[in-house]
């Protein structure tokens, strides 16, 4: 599909969501996407993340409510449901990766791509979803032992508990390597470097790319 037919799907896949019209966005992504050939990551990736990106300006322009933007993102959170049965996976390759939102953090669609993403690679994934406690995050990574964690931040008032999750890991499990990502270091360039982590995840694919790189896998 060419880039311009991509676009296309993106912009009735957001029309979709803003009349909160989830049988439409389903028919789109698989009728138009998946049944035609289009691959899963490029649905994730050029359709329905650039097409949640506009409905948060939106929200954040005051454009559309708070609801309008919560039925669209349920929309998304269906569709990547609904697209999980179809993932292409690569054979296991004996790691485990620990997803998480940081304590607070309600935004999880772009965490829930990167486990998506990760899982496709041939990692084993534990996704914890949003808002966990640091205390219970921490309690899962001792007793879990994975080979690497991974913490996701979308809104930049949340760094903090970022900040805290990552101090709070390292003191129970100080090899443990940990990659962050989200939105929020688009306005807070550095804070990869000023938490002194291995990695981190501009996108779901830059994640795999570097977890892939440091198992050698």
């Amino acid at each position: 599909m060419t880039t311009d037919s991509l676009a296309a799907l993106r912009d009735s896949y957001l029309s979709a969501q803003l009349a909160g019209n989830r049988r439409e966005a389903l028919r789109l992504l698989v009728d138009e996407g998946v049944l035609r050939g289009i691959p899963i990551p490029s649905l994730h990736l050029d359709v329905i993340q650039p097409a949640q990106q506009e409905i948060g300006r939106l929200w954040q322009e005051n454009h559309i409510s708070v609801a309008q933007e919560h039925l669209a993102t349920a929309i998304s959170q269906l569709a990547l449901s609904h697209l999980y049965r179809h993932l292409p996976r690569d054979p296991a390759n004996g790691r485990t990766v620990l997803l998480s939102c940081v304590e607070g953090e309600l935004h999880e669609l772009g965490a829930r791509m990167a486990s998506d993403f990760l899982e496709m690679a041939g990692f084993d994934v534990r996704f914890l979803g949003a808002n966990v406690p640091t205390e219970h995050l921490v309690r899962e990574a001792r007793e879990s032992k994975p080979d690497l964690l991974a913490l996701s931040v979308t809104m930049s008032y949340h760094v903090p508990a970022l900040r805290k999750a990552v101090a709070a890991v390292r003191e129970v499990a100080p090899g443990l390597p940990i990659a962050v990502g989200g939105l929020a270091f688009t306005w807070a360039p550095g804070l990869e470097a000023e938490l002194g982590v291995p990695f981190f995840g501009k996108d779901a694919r830059a994640l795999v790319a570097a977890a892939c790189k440091m198992f050698e896998v």
